[in-house]
């Protein structure tokens, strides 16, 4: 994924629909908060300035504080109804007096058939106007919904009644909302990809046993006209799946499954871009069962396969499924990149067990080509450097360690500089969530250009200048090879690219430790080589016991070197092992 699938800000929960913006409310007055409505009557009053109407008529509404201390509230949705049938649309429409607290919604495609607050700053006092349609209702009850905190709110606050001129007034009616159940057992993982589609991470993991897995199921009635959806997974917040036309977040059909204090609400959302996903009126869900126990979230629901203003699910879409932690019913950015199936899948199609990763493939390429540049041959390359300059071998003119070296600086330079530019090719520009692996990255290319522009430049071996280019040389190639290492341990915990821990720290902690033996095994060996000679010895001897050291050291440093490149080629196996499986 670019960036994450849900790009959530960490905002005050009071803000969640702070601009006032409920349509999802229109039709059951009920706000999206998680939290069931007090009981008690509000601390507040409606009233209105008459109490019939005419056809056309304007009537004042109004909603205060109750009592002579000021009770402020931040939110309200106000609609008037048939009072023979609460659950009809909204009737008349609303005329704004203060357009700086209150906003117009439209409701069942009337437009200003409700009124709404439109920011979340406290409030005593509001005032609007309400006209009459040409064809009203013999009674019109007026519905209002107060929300004092995002805890505390009062639904279908229904005060007065205002009458048609020469009708009767008449009770209503109001049908019971729609319940969640509880699931008896948890989900099972038989039957996928023989009777339902799944997606899991880990692979291949059984919810009913295993308390860490994460599970989507979906299958279809037999015509096709409908899908049953099962989620499960361990979350102390949120659960949730999203169908999509691309690996990208943004403008995807989500459905979450959020822990509100004990208690598992579904919902349906859209996502418009990188925003806050928009919850949806629940009315399209249905057959909704659910159950919370022991950290593990499971919810079951049904949907029509083609619903207005939701994706068809007789198309094919990539699936995404994500986690993270809610407060009061809103959803934070989740807390791992989402797992993304490899391919699209047709909601509708023949029962598949899908797989998926959580790593965008050009980020495991960046991974793999900049493991391969600094454990591999970087490493070798300044191996080679430091220990094997006394070779006399020579290879297309140069001698061979120099070319060795050459060759592989090179190479390196030209993975990291095409590593380098492959999160910014998949993130469309800089990353603001990376935290200082980017930083740090920037100032190693940086270095290695640096360091392949002085190689380049260097003086002969004769000039005056050489000790200050070595010197150069070797503290610009130092510092480069501290700072990939510290930029190596950094991306364990990118999001991006989260590899197993403790596993990776301990295989890269293992590596460097690998390096300094090697170093210092030859090292050892060389001086205790050289520390044989005996000021005594004539200039005869002095030359052939020179040479047998040279021999005898040239002869250690090849068995080295091989077990070296042994043991390094592991450790950057078990690396690429690593990214191969996030």
């Amino acid at each position: 994924m670019l960036c994450v699938y849900f790009l959530l800000a960490l905002i005050d929960s009071v803000r969640c629909y702070s601009s006032g913006k409920v349509s999802v409310a229109c039709g059951n007055m009920v706000p999206q908060h998680g939290y069931k409505p007090r009981q008690d009557s509000p601390p507040y009053r409606f009233s209105l300035d008459k109490s019939t109407f005419s056809p056309g008529d304007r009537i004042t509404v109004s909603l205060q504080t109750a009592s002579s201390r000021p009770i402020f509230f931040r939110g309200f949705l106000i609609e008037a109804r048939d009072a023979a049938n609460l659950n009809s649309p909204a009737v008349g429409f609303f005329k704004l007096t203060d357009s700086h607290e209150a906003r117009l919604l439209t409701c069942d495609h009337t437009q200003g058939s409700a009124l709404s607050h439109k920011g979340s700053s406290r409030k005593t006092y509001i005032q609007a106007v309400w006209v009459s349609p040409q064809n009203p209702p013999p009674v019109v009850q007026f519905l209002v919904t107060v929300v004092q905190e995002y805890k505390v709110y009062w639904v279908w606050t229904a005060d007065p009644v205002v009458s048609l001129r020469g009708a009767t007034p008449c009770l209503p009616t109001v049908a019971p909302a729609e319940t969640t159940t509880a699931l008896s057992s948890p989900f099972s993982s038989v039957g996928c990809g023989h009777s339902k589609s799944c997606l899991r991470d880990p692979v291949d993991c059984h919810p009913e046993s295993d308390p860490h897995c994460f599970f989507l199921s979906f299958t279809t009635d037999g015509s096709g006209h409908s899908g049953m959806f099962e989620l499960s997974g361990p979350a102390e917040g949120y659960l949730s799946f999203a169908l999509s036309l691309d690996k990208w977040m943004g403008n995807d059909d989500m459905y979450l499954c959020i822990n509100n204090g004990g208690r598992v609400t579904i919902s349906a959302a859209y996502s418009s871009g990188r925003t806050y996903p928009e919850l949806e009126a629940e009315d399209n869900l249905w057959g909704q069962t659910s159950r919370m126990a022991e950290g593990v979230i499971q919810c079951r629901f049904h949907r029509n396969s083609i619903l207005p203003n939701r994706f068809n699910l007789n198309q094919s879409y990539y699936i995404f499924l994500a986690h993270g932690r809610s407060h009061q019913g809103f959803i934070h950015r989740h807390e791992r990149q989402p797992l993304i199936s490899s391919s699209q899948k047709v909601i509708t199609g023949f029962p598949e067990d899908l797989r998926g990763s959580r790593s965008p493939l050009l980020i495991k390429i960046h991974g793999v080509l900049m493991l391969t540049a600094w454990m591999w041959t970087v490493n070798t390359a300044v191996f080679i450097a430091r220990h094997y300059k006394q070779l006399d071998a020579i290879l297309l003119g140069q001698r061979l360690w120099f070319q060795l070296h050459r060759t592989m600086m090179v190479l390196s330079v030209v993975l990291t500089g095409v590593a380098f530019i492959l999160p910014f090719i998949y993130r469309r520009g800089w990353s603001k969530s990376a935290g200082s692996h980017p930083y740090i990255g920037c100032a190693v290319i940086t270095l290695s250009v640096i360091q392949a522009g002085m190689a380049v430049l260097r003086p002969s071996p004769r000039s005056s200048r050489r000790i200050i280019f070595t010197r150069m040389h070797l503290a610009v190639g130092t510092i480069t090879q501290i700072l990939a290492v510290v930029c190596v341990f950094l991306a364990f915990n990118q999001q991006l690219l989260l590899l197993p821990s403790p596993w990776s720290p301990a295989v890269l902690a293992g590596w460097l430790l690998w390096i300094l033996l090697a170093d210092l095994l030859l090292l050892i060996h060389t001086y205790r080589i050289r520390s044989k000679g005996s000021s005594d010895t004539d200039e005869t001897d002095i030359i052939m016991m020179e040479r047998q050291q040279r021999e005898e050291i040239a002869k250690v440093q090849k068995m080295v070197l091989l077990v070296f490149l042994i043991g390094n080629t592991a450790f950057w196996a078990a690396f690429v092992n690593f990214i191969a499986n996030v």
